[in-house]
């Protein structure tokens, strides 16, 4: 469940708030040389300016690779150039119809964060019923109550993140 709160985090941090985050690049993949490979492996990212990311190919043969992995990300709506050298990403300035749009999206990330929470529950709470006769009753309901414990603060924690992500979106 720790590991879902994590991917969950991780998930929010991929939606733009308006600033360039090297964050919002993490799951971009570069067709490089016929294979997907992660955009942190193949240049490094540099933020000098609150809107600006300026991308630095380790390789500059992958520029143009680079570059039009950028520019096919979804929900991104950036400018992005490059000169040769590196490729600069500028995001633009969110409209409040943008940053609703972006709370809408974060908010269905939580929910499916929250539904890998439910599912993994249910499948403990399976391998639970399962040891019902080769356990006690009293057993059997601590672990389950153990169990909705365990839910339910994982469950807090991804509303917590959702929240700040939320307030982080409409922030002007």
């Amino acid at each position: 469940m720790s590991k879902t709160v994590d991917a969950a985090r991780e998930d929010f941090g991929t939606v733009s708030a308006g600033r360039a985050n090297p964050a919002l690049f993490q799951k971009v993949l570069v067709d490089y040389y016929g294979s997907p490979t992660p955009l942190a492996q193949l240049a490094g990212l540099q933020n000098p300016e609150a809107r600006v990311l300026i991308v630095t190919p380790y390789d500059k043969a992958a520029l143009k690779d680079i570059e039009r992995a950028i520019v096919n990300m979804p929900n991104l709506s950036a400018n992005v150039g490059n000169d040769g050298e590196i490729v600069r990403v500028t995001l633009p300035e969110l409209t409040e119809d943008r940053r609703k749009e972006f709370v809408k999206i974060v908010r269905g990330k939580g929910e499916d964060a929250k539904v890998a929470l439910r599912n993994i529950r249910r499948r403990s709470k399976d391998e639970l019923d399962a040891l019902k006769g080769e356990i006690g009753d009293d057993e059997l309901s601590r672990a389950e109550k153990e169990l909705e414990a365990i839910t339910r603060t994982h469950v807090d924690a991804v509303d917590e993140a959702l929240k700040r992500k939320e307030a982080e979106l409409l922030e002007v």
